[in-house]
């Protein structure tokens, strides 16, 4: 059987990207800014495809997403932020929130988000994924961006065959 086969490309070209930076846990966040600005610069994005919008923290990234989403002005969306587990609940609150937010701007515009929120334990765990031994999440996040972004670009253009409806079932009597 042969299927049409869509998939998006690791080329930046004529996209354009928001990437929503959170200022809290800056040492982390501005390393997987640093990553991310490299994979759309590999990718061939240049540097007036990309705005870079700060937020105080990860639990206002969402909202910040969503407005740039809803714009119209670009492909894709990075979300970058770091959560550190305190003594408290509150990390439990923030990292659930963030995350179901991104997911519902996302899901609400049609706007591929890239989600590079840190959720880590300790600050060592962060450090290990802002660029040692994990990698750069921020890097992934970009690459992620820009392959989603392609990809919606050309489902949006393609010309897919559209499957008739079920006829609707009649009751017996």
């Amino acid at each position: 059987m042969k299927t049409n086969s869509i998939h998006g490309e690791l080329k930046a070209d004529g996209l354009r990207f928001a990437i929503v930076v959170s200022r809290f846990n800056s040492f982390i966040t501005e390393r997987l800014l640093a990553g991310a600005l490299d994979a759309l610069a590999r990718t061939g994005a240049a540097s007036g495809q990309i705005d870079v919008v700060r937020v105080p923290g990860s639990f206002e990234i969402p909202i910040a997403a969503k407005k740039l989403a809803e714009s119209g002005q670009y492909n894709a969306v990075i979300c970058i932020g770091c959560i550190l587990r305190g003594e408290t609940t509150h990390y439990d609150y923030v990292c659930s929130e963030a995350a179901r937010g991104i997911q519902l701007a996302q899901m609400d515009t049609g706007v591929p988000m890239a989600f590079c929120v840190l959720t880590c334990d300790t600050l060592e765990q962060a450090i290990d994924r802002a660029g040692l031994k994990g990698g750069n999440k921020g890097f992934e996040a970009g690459l992620a961006a820009v392959e989603m972004a392609s990809l919606t670009r050309k489902i949006s253009a393609a010309k897919l065959p559209r499957k008739s409806a079920p006829a609707p079932r009649r009751k017996r009597k």
